[in-house]
């Protein structure tokens, strides 16, 4: 599942503490703010744990570069979008506009992708269920039969009894509880949509920022009172930044999916992705299905992780992305709710088929029923020489002991993924000033699921719209920050193995000597104890270790003398 917005990692301890407080002014504001594009900067020079991007350019200056093609499987992409025309995969077998499959991969007219969410008719899906409503509901009866034994079952069905048993614990436990705090939240939204259309029409204008909202001076009291409300909002949530559209629209999503998790215990889910898209589900081998529509109707996530990773640099327009000679292949997978992983496992196997070398996931979930789908799939990717890049989550929870799918453990053909990076946010004081850390409050952690963290908190870059920008937050943001590095690196040094890759990234991460917050809390930690490397993703220096390792020592094993420790920082 996509966060577009950080809502569901603290929305409602946030929201309930703002009690009574809704229409009264009387937060303070934050008198130095992060600089746009702070995620690219040097700590050394610019004061932020960016990755260094300037000086990891100025290391590879005069080399040449090839374009390295990076899938985005996600939820749609703005395809018209200033910034990001130029950098669009283009199928070059594919005549566009035909109705016919050039280039017999199975998919017609994918010019720029694949829409897995899509029907032959050109409907596509939006919202969807959770996997956990799923699992409960497909085995509710056969589980709630007094004639079932699990006792006979063999070990695959064991796992899937199993599955079940923490969907049914899941789903009735979130029907069961919260309905006090589902009415409160109800109450602050339709509080902060009545407040908003009071603003919109005293200043004029129908988007705003919490900063434009700011030095506006009300003319009626009733337009004082819905400033003052919506002012709190914006700085209770640390976005004064974003606009009221994308606040309201996040809110109005978190709301929606409180509410359907508050339905499934009793009600099963609808089955809108099966009511659309029209294949037969569980046949894996009926793969050719969807359409090319990859803008869709949900293209804000996939638009922003794009732009990250590959939105044109130094062209004067919006910002700049990670890498500077990529295309963006988008796979459009994700809907509003959690994925199929029918459709995970297809948009893998598509992104290696049609000449992508690094794939980046901003998504995940809690269960997995068709695991094996997807975890061949990452094997096959591996096979074609594919680097896998995953957003940790966005739950403030260790992901050695909480589940999050997909990840490297392909417990289902006894393989573990070697092509693989999980991605944690890192931050800066200045981004949450109430959790004042170098770690995103919202961020999932592991000492061992966890390999490296990148910055994740008030990143700029590419919204729908064609000529739109904006910040958002999660782990989402984090891991096309290390998929574009990714492709920095594979760009200037191209025979670099997925694995090579990987270790160079990790190897170079920079060890912070100031402990962090262990997100969530307030404890201070050091961040080797909540990740594998202990450090930050730095591209200048992973651009260094990459210069030691030499083509003929692709597939090889590497010295030990590149496998030296992250730098400190």
């Amino acid at each position: 599942m996509k966060q577009q917005l950080i809502l569901p990692a603290g929305i409602l301890l946030a929201v309930l503490s703002l009690g009574s407080a809704f229409g009264q002014g009387n937060s303070t504001s934050i008198k130095k703010e992060l600089p746009k594009g702070w995620h690219l900067g040097d700590k050394a020079r610019d004061g932020y744990y960016g990755v260094s991007m300037d000086k990891a350019y100025e290391f590879v200056k005069g080399k040449p570069s090839k374009t390295v093609i990076v899938a985005v499987i996600d939820s749609g992409v703005d395809t018209l979008h200033e910034d990001l025309k130029a950098v669009l995969w283009v199928n070059p077998k594919e005549i566009p506009g035909n109705g016919i499959d050039d280039d017999k991969n199975g998919y017609v007219d994918d010019v720029h992708g694949w829409n897995f969410l899509g029907g032959k008719d050109g409907q596509n899906v939006k919202q969807d269920s959770y996997e956990g409503a799923r699992v409960y509901h497909n085995g509710k009866a056969k589980y709630n039969d007094p004639a079932f034994d699990a006792e006979k079952l063999n070990p695959e069905e064991l796992d899937q009894y199993r599955m079940w048993l923490k969907a049914k614990e899941r789903v009735e436990g979130d029907a069961s509880g919260g309905g006090a705090d589902l009415i409160f939240l109800k109450r602050a939204l339709e509080s902060s949509q009545k407040n908003d259309s009071i603003l919109r029409k005293a200043i004029g204008k129908d988007s705003y920022t919490g900063k434009d909202l700011e030095p506006f001076s009300p003319s009626t009291t009733e337009a004082q009172k819905a400033k003052s409300g919506m002012i709190y909002i914006f700085k209770a949530f640390n976005m004064m930044d974003v606009t009221n559209t994308e606040f309201l629209e996040g809110f109005e999503d978190y709301v929606s999916g409180e509410e359907r998790k508050k339905e499934q215990a009793e009600k099963a889910p609808k089955d809108y992705r099966g009511e659309i898209v029209k294949d037969n589900y569980y046949d894996f081998n009926d793969r050719y299905y969807g359409n090319n529509d990859v803008m869709a109707n949900t293209p804000m996530h996939g638009t922003h992780v794009s732009g990250i990773i590959g939105a044109q640099r130094n062209n004067g327009v919006g910002m700049d992305g990670v890498a500077d000679n990529v295309k963006i292949m988008m796979i459009r997978v994700v809907p509003d709710g959690d994925e199929h992983d029918k459709d995970i496992a297809l948009g893998i196997r598509y992104a290696a088929d049609n000449g992508a070398k690094v794939v980046n996931m901003s998504f995940g979930k809690s269960f997995s029923p068709e695991k094996k789908w997807v975890d061949e799939a990452v094997k096959y990717a591996e096979s074609k020489g594919v680097l896998l890049v995953h957003a940790a989550g966005n739950d403030a929870a260790n992901v050695d002991s909480t589940d999050n799918f997909p990840n490297t453990d392909l417990t289902t053909i006894n393989a573990k993924a070697t092509n693989w990076i999980t991605v944690g946010a890192s931050s800066d004081p200045l981004a949450e000033p109430g959790f004042n850390s170098y770690t995103a409050s919202f961020s999932n952690y592991g000492k061992q699921g966890v390999d490296v963290f990148a910055p994740g908190t008030k990143i700029y870059s590419t919204l729908p719209g064609g000529t739109t920008y904006g910040n958002q937050q999660g782990t989402s943001m984090a891991a096309p920050v290390v998929a574009g590095v990714a492709a920095f690196l594979l760009s200037y040094y191209p025979y670099l193995t997925p694995q090579q890759l990987k270790m160079v990234i990790e190897k170079s991460a920079v060890v912070p000597e100031e402990k962090v917050k262990l997100p969530g809390s307030e404890e201070m930690v050091p961040l080797s104890a909540i990740s594998r490397t202990g450090g930050f993703l730095n591209a200048y220096e992973a651009a260094k270790l990459a210069a030691t390792i030499k083509p003929e020592q692709t597939n090889k094993k590497l010295p030990k003398s590149t496998l030296k420790k992250g730098a400190k920082g």
